[in-house]
């Protein structure tokens, strides 16, 4: 299928610029100068910042709006220079209706609050370097323009029509005809009435990927049924999953646009998760902000939503709803429940987070979307996906002792080709004696970050551990299939190996998980004020085997986290914690010092216990991203499980293996 061309369509344009253009740049004064009235060009702006996150867009706080509200607050947590220019209304104030930014604009969260937040400000179009795929498709699903051509700036700053057809030029035909239509919702209401699953392609040499979409596919008549890169596919999912910041939004739009009662596609398959609010009422962020009750508000919509429809949820727990809880419950971060309890190898898993990869661990191929994605797909049961190329990852082993799967994704975010964005869009398949040494927890970490290295998703192949898995932690007796594994002779993109006895550990730099660097090579350590051990990518069984393993050892020797440090310790899942107690690691972690977290998002997403309160804490953090404002005002460093519990006890970035030589020198 070739690209959308301009010769498809009369020439009709899409606008003349009746806003002002809002140049993000690298430069604070430019930023407060445009706000106050001044207008630049692309030279006068200076360099573009690059790197712009979701977070920064609409910070989490802002997520509890759904509504126009949205439109206050674009670009309130954008950060420049240690300041944050943009306040409340300012966009809308400026007039502004393009925007203009560096390269990988929108990376980090799934939130399509963003582009919604940009669109109810004024903005018509954002042009930027390049784009994350989550971001860039939110944007197509709402109807919001995105370009890569520079080149219509000055035009549109002369006041020059802008066409559609330039402005869809070199987009896949799928995402050409939603943007068309003005958004995926009103697509599929016109467009996907009936559909069913595409018939089987020639046989060619696939990827493990290729082949779990080509038994998900489904045919209409914009979307590439082959699923060559590139193409724009519809799929059916196995699993589809929401969790509390996206339901309102979705029952919001679902119900304006079809009105009650919603007929949902196959509402067994839906999971609906309550995993990032348990502790809001002690977030400094939401709690300062005046935020509880709208969080409240939007749990209330949620269960709503769910009692209306009959939908399976689960729901975290509070540290007082723990306490009376008989362990029947099973709850945590939802795409870790999905690892634990739903996705098996070769289905296909689709949830409202970026960090949805995590069952990729198992074999399947699971990813990310916004909410009008998810909206659609409750209604459709299809689910719009670009089809990517495949990014090989050899990991040679054996892997160091004392390195996890942590260590190794910090190196792969630190190499040049991921920093310039080679790995957007892509799926990363990891493979390599090393992976096959892997727990699926730690494989799971692999997969869940692929996130931060801009991909798609990322996937291993399943082997005898994933039997084990299923069998120990599930009850299940699953057969692996043949075909559940890539063709020897499928084509990948590139390949990217890694030495992983070589490796040391590692952390990031606050600002980026792309700021990796041995931890060797800091020679003037950090003091460190909070230590947090939690998140999906970082709250599994393995990663508390890795904290336990450094806290037994300080316990032995009577060491504790000294005060003027705070260690917290939050688990993913209530069958995680469970596991925990069994092993008596809780008693170790109370007589060091750490303070215990029911499973939550909690500290990771800014909603409780474990983030900073002010700019000059520092944070050591085993979560999965560290962008400006991510944890609360301070800077946060990212490490392994086995680092951040090492530098809890010495109050300063220090690896284990540094730790026990200073103190049984």
């Amino acid at each position: 299928m070739r690209p959308y061309s301009a010769a498809m369509d009369s020439q009709q344009p899409i606008f003349s610029l009746t806003g002002r253009v809002l140049f993000l740049s690298t430069q604070a004064a430019v930023i407060s100068a445009q706000l106050q009235g001044g207008d630049f060009d692309l030279t006068s702006a200076g360099p573009l910042r690059d790197d712009i996150s979701t977070d920064e867009i609409t910070p989490v706080p802002i997520l509890t709006h759904y509504d126009d509200q949205l439109g206050r607050y674009p670009y309130t947590g954008f950060s420049i220079q240690g300041q944050r220019p943009i306040g409340v209304d300012a966009v809308r104030q400026g007039g502004f209706s393009v925007v203009v930014a560096g390269s990988r604009y929108g990376k980090g969260s799934s939130r399509e609050h963003s582009p919604a937040a940009e669109k109810l400000a004024g903005i018509k179009l954002v042009i930027a370097e390049s784009f994350e795929r989550i971001y860039r498709q939110n944007a197509d699903n709402i109807g919001l323009f995105t370009s890569t051509d520079f080149s219509l700036v000055e035009r549109l700053q002369r006041g020059e029509p802008v066409y559609v057809e330039e402005l869809l030029e070199g987009r896949d035909r799928l995402a050409a005809a939603i943007l068309k239509a003005g958004g995926l919702l009103r697509f599929g209401r016109t467009q996907m009435r009936s559909i069913q699953r595409a018939a089987p392609s020639a046989a060619r040499p696939r990827t493990l990927f290729e082949k779990i979409v080509a038994r998900h596919s489904l045919s209409t008549g914009f979307s590439g049924e082959d699923g060559k890169a590139g193409a724009g596919v519809f799929v059916r999912a196995d699993w589809r999953f929401i969790h509390e910041y996206y339901t309102a939004m979705c029952s919001h739009m679902l119900h304006a646009e079809f009105g009650r009662p919603l007929q949902l596609y196959e509402p067994e398959s839906i999971v609906v998760f309550e995993d990032h609010s348990s502790y809001v009422a002690s977030s400094p962020a939401h709690v300062r902000a005046g935020l509880v009750p709208n969080v409240i508000a939007m749990c209330e919509a949620q269960r709503r939503f769910v009692a209306e429809y009959g939908l399976r949820s689960h729901r975290t727990l509070t540290d007082a709803e723990a306490a009376l809880d008989d362990g029947s419950n099973q709850a945590g971060i939802s795409h870790a429940m999905m690892t634990e309890h739903y996705a098996l190898p070769g289905q296909l898993v689709a949830g409202t987070d970026s960090h949805t990869p995590h069952s990729g661990a198992l074999g399947c191929v699971a990813f990310g979307v916004g909410t009008t994605d998810m909206a659609n797909a409750f209604i459709t049961g299809a689910l719009r996906l670009t089809a990517p190329e495949t990014l090989r990852v050899e990991l040679r082993g054996p892997l160091a002792a004392g390195i996890t799967a942590k260590d190794i994704v910090l190196h792969l975010l630190a190499l040049p080709a991921i920093r310039r964005g080679e790995g957007i869009g892509k799926v990363f398949e990891f493979t390599g004696d090393a992976v096959a040494g892997l727990s699926i927890d730690e494989r799971a970490t692999l997969t869940n970050m692929t996130a931060e290295l801009g991909g798609l998703t990322g996937i291993v192949a399943p082997d005898e551990e994933t039997v084990r898995f299923l069998r120990e932690r599930r009850g299940l007796d699953f057969v692996i299939e043949p075909w559940m594994r890539s063709d020897p002779d499928a084509a990948y993109c590139t390949t990217l190996a890694l030495d992983c006895a070589a490796l040391t550990p590692m952390v990031a730099a606050p600002g980026d998980p792309g700021n990796g660097m041995p931890l060797r090579d800091i020679q003037e350590r950090v003091k460190v004020d909070i230590a947090y051990g939690g998140s999906c990518t970082a709250g599994k069984r393995e990663d508390f085997d890795h904290y336990y393993a450094v806290l037994s050892w300080a316990a032995e020797r009577g060491l504790r986290v000294p005060s003027g440090v705070q260690l917290y310790l939050q688990y993913g899942t209530t069958a995680v914690r469970d596991y925990c107690v069994s092993k008596g690691y809780d008693k170790v972690f109370d007589q060091v010092g750490a303070r215990m977290l029911q499973p939550s998002c909690g500290a990771c997403a800014n909603c409780g216990p474990g983030s900073s309160s002010s700019a000059g804490q520092v944070t050591v953090s085993a979560i999965n991203r560290n962008f400006p404002g991510r944890s609360g005002p301070g800077s946060v460093w990212l490490a392994s499980p086995p680092t951040v519990a090492a530098s809890a006890l010495a109050g300063e970035l220090v690896s284990f293996e540094e730790l026990r030589q200073r103190v049984e020198a």
